[in-house]
Protein backbone atom coordinates (compact mmCIF):
# COMPACT_ATOMS: atom_id res chain seq x y z
CA UNK A 1 0.00 0.00 0.00
CA UNK A 2 1.35 3.25 -0.87
CA UNK A 3 0.54 6.89 0.67
CA UNK A 4 -1.33 7.77 -2.02
CA UNK A 5 -3.61 4.50 -2.30
CA UNK A 6 -7.18 5.01 -2.05
CA UNK A 7 -9.11 4.37 1.32
CA UNK A 8 -12.28 2.42 1.66
CA UNK A 9 -13.73 3.10 5.94
CA UNK A 10 -15.59 -0.05 7.09
CA UNK A 11 -17.87 0.58 9.78
CA UNK A 12 -19.25 -2.28 11.90
CA UNK A 13 -22.60 -0.83 13.77
CA UNK A 14 -23.14 -2.99 16.65
CA UNK A 15 -23.40 -2.88 20.64
CA UNK A 16 -22.61 -6.33 21.02
CA UNK A 17 -19.92 -6.62 18.70
CA UNK A 18 -18.37 -3.18 19.89
CA UNK A 19 -17.92 -4.75 23.57
CA UNK A 20 -16.87 -8.08 22.60
CA UNK A 21 -19.64 -10.67 23.13
CA UNK A 22 -19.09 -11.56 19.60
CA UNK A 23 -16.97 -11.93 16.60
CA UNK A 24 -17.52 -8.69 13.73
CA UNK A 25 -18.23 -11.22 11.12
CA UNK A 26 -20.07 -8.38 9.03
CA UNK A 27 -17.07 -6.03 8.49
CA UNK A 28 -14.71 -8.53 7.46
CA UNK A 29 -17.31 -10.00 4.82
CA UNK A 30 -18.12 -6.11 3.57
CA UNK A 31 -13.66 -5.62 3.02
CA UNK A 32 -14.03 -9.42 1.61
CA UNK A 33 -16.53 -8.45 -1.55
CA UNK A 34 -14.76 -4.76 -1.61
CA UNK A 35 -11.44 -6.43 -2.41
CA UNK A 36 -12.58 -8.67 -4.81
CA UNK A 37 -14.91 -6.34 -6.33
CA UNK A 38 -11.84 -3.63 -7.28
CA UNK A 39 -8.90 -4.18 -9.20
CA UNK A 40 -7.03 -0.68 -7.17
CA UNK A 41 -5.12 -1.80 -4.33
CA UNK A 42 -7.07 -0.10 -1.32
CA UNK A 43 -6.47 1.04 2.07
CA UNK A 44 -9.31 -0.33 4.04
CA UNK A 45 -9.59 1.21 7.62
CA UNK A 46 -12.44 -0.81 9.96
CA UNK A 47 -13.45 0.70 12.88
CA UNK A 48 -16.33 -1.47 15.50
CA UNK A 49 -18.95 1.55 17.14
CA UNK A 50 -21.66 0.40 19.12
CA UNK A 51 -25.58 1.26 18.01
CA UNK A 52 -24.91 4.94 19.17
CA UNK A 53 -25.98 8.15 16.93
CA UNK A 54 -23.76 10.33 18.12
CA UNK A 55 -20.73 8.46 17.71
CA UNK A 56 -21.91 6.73 14.48
CA UNK A 57 -22.25 10.51 12.97
CA UNK A 58 -18.68 11.14 14.63
CA UNK A 59 -17.27 7.43 13.09
CA UNK A 60 -18.31 8.75 9.95
CA UNK A 61 -16.93 12.30 9.42
CA UNK A 62 -14.19 11.16 11.23
CA UNK A 63 -13.86 8.32 8.03
CA UNK A 64 -14.58 11.47 5.51
CA UNK A 65 -12.12 13.57 7.73
CA UNK A 66 -9.40 10.63 6.94
CA UNK A 67 -9.93 10.80 2.96
CA UNK A 68 -11.82 7.44 2.28
CA UNK A 69 -14.07 7.91 -0.85
CA UNK A 70 -16.12 5.12 0.23
CA UNK A 71 -17.11 4.30 4.13
CA UNK A 72 -19.59 0.87 3.96
CA UNK A 73 -21.20 0.59 7.39
CA UNK A 74 -23.09 -2.51 8.60
CA UNK A 75 -25.58 -2.89 10.87
CA UNK A 76 -28.23 -0.34 12.68
CA UNK A 77 -30.59 -0.49 9.14
CA UNK A 78 -33.53 -1.98 10.69
CA UNK A 79 -36.58 -1.36 12.69
CA UNK A 80 -35.52 -1.61 16.55
CA UNK A 81 -34.89 1.23 18.48
CA UNK A 82 -31.68 0.97 18.82
CA UNK A 83 -31.27 1.09 14.71
CA UNK A 84 -30.42 4.59 14.28
CA UNK A 85 -27.63 3.95 11.47
CA UNK A 86 -30.30 6.04 8.43
CA UNK A 87 -30.77 8.44 10.74
CA UNK A 88 -27.22 9.55 11.73
CA UNK A 89 -26.25 8.89 8.05
CA UNK A 90 -29.46 12.16 6.98
CA UNK A 91 -27.58 13.98 10.00
CA UNK A 92 -24.47 14.17 8.18
CA UNK A 93 -24.57 14.00 4.36
CA UNK A 94 -25.24 16.54 2.67
CA UNK A 95 -26.91 14.87 -0.46
CA UNK A 96 -28.68 11.35 0.07
CA UNK A 97 -29.10 8.70 -2.90
CA UNK A 98 -32.48 6.32 -1.42
CA UNK A 99 -32.12 4.56 -4.92
CA UNK A 100 -29.27 2.78 -3.51
CA UNK A 101 -31.33 1.61 -0.53
CA UNK A 102 -34.56 0.97 -3.01
CA UNK A 103 -31.92 -1.25 -4.83
CA UNK A 104 -30.71 -3.43 -1.95
CA UNK A 105 -34.15 -4.04 -1.14
CA UNK A 106 -34.88 -5.44 -3.94
CA UNK A 107 -32.12 -7.90 -4.53
CA UNK A 108 -32.83 -9.21 -1.24
CA UNK A 109 -36.39 -9.80 -1.94
CA UNK A 110 -35.61 -11.45 -5.16
CA UNK A 111 -33.44 -13.44 -2.99
CA UNK A 112 -36.39 -14.50 -0.92
CA UNK A 113 -35.55 -12.35 2.13
CA UNK A 114 -39.52 -11.12 2.76
CA UNK A 115 -37.91 -8.95 5.42
CA UNK A 116 -35.89 -7.44 3.24
CA UNK A 117 -38.53 -4.21 3.42
CA UNK A 118 -37.51 -3.63 7.03
CA UNK A 119 -34.93 -2.49 6.03
CA UNK A 120 -33.47 0.99 6.03
CA UNK A 121 -31.04 1.31 3.86
CA UNK A 122 -29.60 3.87 2.16
CA UNK A 123 -26.81 6.42 0.84
CA UNK A 124 -25.50 9.77 1.11
CA UNK A 125 -22.56 12.04 0.30
CA UNK A 126 -20.24 14.21 2.73
CA UNK A 127 -18.07 15.81 0.72
CA UNK A 128 -16.13 13.46 -1.75
CA UNK A 129 -16.72 10.80 0.44
CA UNK A 130 -19.33 8.23 -0.43
CA UNK A 131 -21.48 6.33 2.40
CA UNK A 132 -23.39 3.02 1.81
CA UNK A 133 -25.24 1.61 4.66
CA UNK A 134 -25.58 -2.13 4.42
CA UNK A 135 -27.56 -5.12 6.69
CA UNK A 136 -26.23 -6.23 9.37
CA UNK A 137 -26.19 -9.48 8.58
CA UNK A 138 -23.05 -11.27 6.76
CA UNK A 139 -25.09 -13.08 4.15
CA UNK A 140 -26.82 -10.51 3.39
CA UNK A 141 -23.71 -8.01 2.69
CA UNK A 142 -22.55 -9.54 -0.55
CA UNK A 143 -26.42 -9.63 -2.03
CA UNK A 144 -27.04 -6.02 -1.38
CA UNK A 145 -23.43 -4.99 -2.80
CA UNK A 146 -23.93 -7.10 -5.68
CA UNK A 147 -26.95 -4.86 -6.48
CA UNK A 148 -25.30 -1.50 -6.15
CA UNK A 149 -21.58 -1.98 -6.50
CA UNK A 150 -21.90 -1.25 -10.05
CA UNK A 151 -22.39 2.35 -9.73
CA UNK A 152 -20.52 3.07 -6.66
CA UNK A 153 -17.13 3.78 -8.76
CA UNK A 154 -18.65 6.40 -11.12
CA UNK A 155 -20.68 8.09 -8.17
CA UNK A 156 -17.40 8.96 -6.46
CA UNK A 157 -15.88 10.11 -10.06
CA UNK A 158 -18.76 12.52 -10.02
CA UNK A 159 -18.17 13.75 -6.46
CA UNK A 160 -14.38 14.14 -6.50
CA UNK A 161 -13.51 11.01 -4.68
CA UNK A 162 -10.53 8.36 -5.77
CA UNK A 163 -10.51 6.50 -9.01
CA UNK A 164 -11.49 2.84 -8.09
CA UNK A 165 -11.23 0.16 -11.01
CA UNK A 166 -13.55 -2.81 -10.96
CA UNK A 167 -12.53 -6.06 -11.64
CA UNK A 168 -14.15 -7.03 -14.62
CA UNK A 169 -13.56 -11.11 -13.69
CA UNK A 170 -15.80 -10.46 -10.47
CA UNK A 171 -18.17 -7.01 -11.36
CA UNK A 172 -19.18 -4.94 -14.08
CA UNK A 173 -18.73 -1.08 -13.40
CA UNK A 174 -20.94 1.04 -14.87
CA UNK A 175 -18.94 4.68 -16.60
CA UNK A 176 -20.68 6.63 -19.75
CA UNK A 177 -18.83 6.39 -22.37
CA UNK A 178 -16.37 9.25 -22.95
CA UNK A 179 -16.84 10.52 -26.36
Amino acid sequence: MTEDSPKIGVLTISDRASRGEYEDLSGPAIEAALRDYLATPCEYLRVVIPDDREGICAALRELAAKGCSLVCSTGGTGPSARDVTPEALEEVCDKLFPGFGEQMRRASLDEGVPTAILSRQTAGTLGSTLFVTLPGKPAAIRVCLDAVFPAIPYCIDLIGGAWLEGNPEVVEVFRPKQK
